[in-house]
């Protein structure tokens, strides 16, 4: 049996963030969750959300320690997790909305801008994208924190790093996703929201 990975920010956040979506994907029947990483999320929102069906998706590295929360939740609305690259094939199937949390500072910029395209895709008319994660605003950090882990994430990776909320939105523009809202959430992360034309 393969052992769980665990993310003690997953679990931390997992609450608020369903407290947020819950509304968005109120009427959704299938939600596409872009980086799944450990499988936490996915196993926790299929749970609460038993209306729809949470596909988890990620690179196959990460698949076994979802397919080990999937398993454990035995939830008939959580599916196998799909292997996804943003680098590479998107899924041909349609989805209702489309969940992703802390990818869009861990990927490169052309990453994040074939993470739009992939969405745009896949967002059926209608269908809201809901990113979390932080993000800056005008150019500045929203906090000292946001500010040192920025400058940890470019250390390690310098084509990662905090996005710009104007750079986001104005690629999501360009695929016919017009932003909604922004929830400030604990701990300085946000929840973006986009719905597609």
């Amino acid at each position: 049996m393969q052992e769980k990975p665990f993310s003690q920010a997953c679990e931390n956040n997992k609450a608020p963030i369903l407290a947020v979506i819950r509304e968005y994907f109120a009427d959704c029947h299938r939600v596409l969750e872009v980086g799944s990483g450990t499988g936490q999320h996915a196993a926790y929102f299929a749970g609460q959300l038993p209306h729809l069906i949470w596909q988890a998706s990620d690179v196959a590295v990460h698949q076994p320690g979802i397919e080990a929360w999937r398993t454990e939740a035995g939830l008939t609305n959580q599916p196998a997790a799909i292997t996804l690259d943003v680098n590479g094939e998107w899924p041909k199937q349609q989805f209702d909305g489309v969940f992703s949390a802390n990818t869009a500072h861990i990927m490169s910029w052309p990453e994040v801008q074939r993470c739009f395209t992939g969405v745009s895709q896949v967002l059926k008319p209608g269908g809201h994208f809901c990113l979390y994660g932080p993000f800056n605003f005008d150019g500045q950090y929203t906090s000292d924190s946001n500010r040192q882990f920025d400058a940890m994430l470019r250390a390690r990776d310098p084509e990662s790093g905090i996005r710009d909320f104007s750079d986001l939105n104005q690629l999501a523009n360009q695929h016919g996703i017009c932003f909604v809202a922004d929830h400030p959430m604990p701990a300085n992360n946000r929840i973006l929201v986009w719905r597609r034309q």
